[in-house]
């Protein structure tokens, strides 16, 4: 699995290195690009602030977003990456440690394709990540490029 890379939205640590690890673990080896807050997260994917020049033709195969994140929250991410041409096809996963009701609805209302509750153990949660790289690395077909279609 190197084709594309995966964009990690995610400003805990922990669980940084944990998703690093499974994916290392099942052999998930697309390039991972970390932002560590939802504003970084913009920059990267708009080639702005500390990623402009980039080229925007690398797009993320996969985006997994954190709800609770620091600067701009996963869920105005969300927001911007659904409004603009360029990102609105854009795999998104919402991986959060969030059990808010709302956050699950407003989530799908504003363009996630997939949310996933964190699992607490460690086991549980490499289990995740390698389902989650099963499903969207090897199975579902991504939406072209844009600009290529």
């Amino acid at each position: 699995m190197t084709d594309r890379a995966i964009l990690l939205v995610e400003d805990n640590p922990d669980d940084e290195a944990l998703t690093l690890r499974a994916f290392k673990k099942h052999n998930i080896t697309n390039h991972v690009v970390v932002a560590h807050d939802g504003a970084e997260a913009l920059e990267y994917l708009f080639g702005t602030g500390r990623y402009a020049g980039r080229d925007m033709a690398l797009t993320p195969q996969l985006i997994l977003l954190d709800l609770k994140l620091p600067k701009v929250d996963g869920l105005e991410v969300l927001r911007q990456l659904r409004a603009d041409d360029r990102t609105r096809l854009l795999p998104v996963v919402v991986l959060t440690s969030s059990t808010e009701e709302r956050d699950l609805v407003e989530s799908y209302r504003l363009g996630a394709n997939s949310y996933v509750r964190k699992p607490v153990d460690f086991t549980q949660f490499v289990e995740a990540a390698r389902q989650l790289g099963l499903y969207w690395l090897l199975m579902n077909q991504p939406p072209p490029v844009p600009g290529r279609f």
